[in-house]
């Protein structure tokens, strides 16, 4: 196990070197590899920002339950109660069908029209937030409400919930593609530059295969040099992503207060930052691994 370990350290602290030796090469490769994870970085941090406006500025989604006209109070007092009990209803109000009457009639140009109806046409009603604002939760709700006993119609306000959802899919879909096609970007630039150490390196290459070297002895190097060069281009997109969001913040705010929003952007999270670093030195641990593949099998 030791000796295991030890290989590895000889290993990361010869990619390293190799690194170090080219100074202006590693900060060009880092350049070019942070720019292209940027991109997919800077929208997943724009997305996430947009998101949670998006959560500030919309009305929240409301489920209007109708009872029948003929109901009586005990059949409404019993819906009330069932919708109360339930674990996805946050808050429930009761609109009584007299108090609908009465400001229907107060309002001006109905009232007289109101009062010529021979009879109360408006039934008891509800009003329900729900605790689960998805669509997909917001239409089961609906269902399950609409077969509750004496329930006349039941109405759901989701057409911006279904559109902001809609969209939301849309943008992460882009983000998603965005980051594939710079990923294989990022593999092709880690490979030639993996290639170019080999051949630059063959002769050591050789004499260590002559030596009894085997191939993963002579491989990992290589490995450390492309995901450490990933890791140095992650860095960059990081820091990029960084001071957007920091030169960004103050006119976005600004912007924001003149709707009487109060919102800031938020850079990057923990989690995305970490997987921003993984995913960086794992593109180019496999720009590495298909250049070392493509070598080892013409020679």
């Amino acid at each position: 196990m030791k000796g295991w370990l030890l290989q590895h350290r000889q290993a990361s602290a010869q990619a390293f070197r190799r690194l170090a030796s080219t100074p202006l090469n590693t900060l060009l490769g880092a350049l070019v590899l942070g720019i292209a994870l940027a991109l997919p970085a800077g929208g997943e941090m724009l997305l996430a920002n947009f998101q949670r406006l998006a959560q500030r500025i919309a009305a929240t989604p409301q489920i209007s339950v109708f009872m029948a006209l003929d109901a009586t109070k005990k059949e409404v007092a019993e819906v009330e109660s069932r919708l109360r009990k339930h674990p996805g209803t946050r808050e429930v109000k009761l609109v009584p069908r007299e108090e609908t009457l009465r400001r229907l009639k107060e309002s001006e140009g109905l009232g007289e029209v109101i009062e010529s109806l021979p009879r109360n046409p408006f039934p008891d009603a509800f009003v329900v937030v729900p605790g689960d604002e998805s669509p997909a939760a917001l239409e089961a709700m609906r269902s399950e409400f609409a077969g509750y006993p004496r329930v006349e119609h039941v109405q759901l306000d989701s057409a911006w919930v279904k559109k902001l959802d809609a969209l939301l899919r849309l943008a992460r879909l882009a983000v998603g593609l965005l980051a594939v096609v710079l990923g294989v970007a990022l593999v092709a630039v880690t490979f030639n530059t993996i290639r170019l150490q080999i051949l630059t390196q063959a002769e050591e290459v050789e004499v260590s295969r002559l030596l009894g070297a085997t191939d993963a002895y002579i491989r990992r190097p290589f490995y450390y040099f492309g995901a450490l060069q990933g890791l140095a281009g992650g860095a960059v997109a990081w820091l990029a992503v960084l001071g957007a969001t920091l030169l960004l913040r103050l006119p976005v705010g600004e912007l924001a207060s003149l709707y009487g929003i109060d919102f800031s952007l938020h850079i990057l999270p923990l989690s995305d930052s970490i997987l921003l670093f993984a995913l960086a030195a794992w593109l180019g641990w496999a720009g590495a691994w298909l250049s070392l593949i493509r070598h080892l099998s013409e020679n």
